[in-house]
């Protein structure tokens, strides 16, 4: 199966993609969405903040990793980050145009910004690996703190 996001497509517009799948208010475009983008078990890894791998740490997990695989954990996540984020109004999502591919990997940059004035507060690094169909099969996120 060819999808949108085959061999040809560029790392920037993946990434625009992406960055737009945030920010979308629908659910059931951003749940379209998810589909298209990501393979059927597809994960979406987080590097977690500071203070929950300090937290994890004080229990044992040297190395915490928050995670969410397939269709339906990855909608809950894309939900959640949109409700506290974006849909109160005050931030969205931006990808930085810096995306590059080398073979099956992109890499991109993305940032929170003001919807005042489009400053930044906040962003980070994402890592995705593509399928032979150009889905993403394995999303690793690393925010900037």
């Amino acid at each position: 199966m060819t999808t949108e996001l085959s061999a040809a497509t560029s790392a920037q517009q993946l990434a625009d993609r992406y960055a737009a799948l945030w920010t979308e208010p629908d659910a059931g475009a951003r749940r379209a969405a998810i589909e298209r983008l990501w393979a059927e078990g597809g994960v979406h890894l987080l590097h977690p903040p500071v203070e929950a791998r300090e937290a994890a740490a004080r229990v044992g997990f040297a190395e915490p990793v928050l995670e969410a695989r397939g269709y339906q954990e990855l909608e809950f996540r894309v939900a959640r980050a949109h409700e506290e984020f974006v849909a109160p109004g005050e931030f969205t999502f931006r990808a930085r145009q810096d995306a590059v591919r080398l073979r099956d990997v992109v890499r991109f940059g993305w940032e929170m910004v003001t919807v005042a004035d489009g400053e930044p507060v906040g962003g980070g690094e994402e890592f995705v690996v593509l399928d032979a169909d150009g889905r993403i099969t394995a999303d690793y996120q690393f925010p900037a703190l």
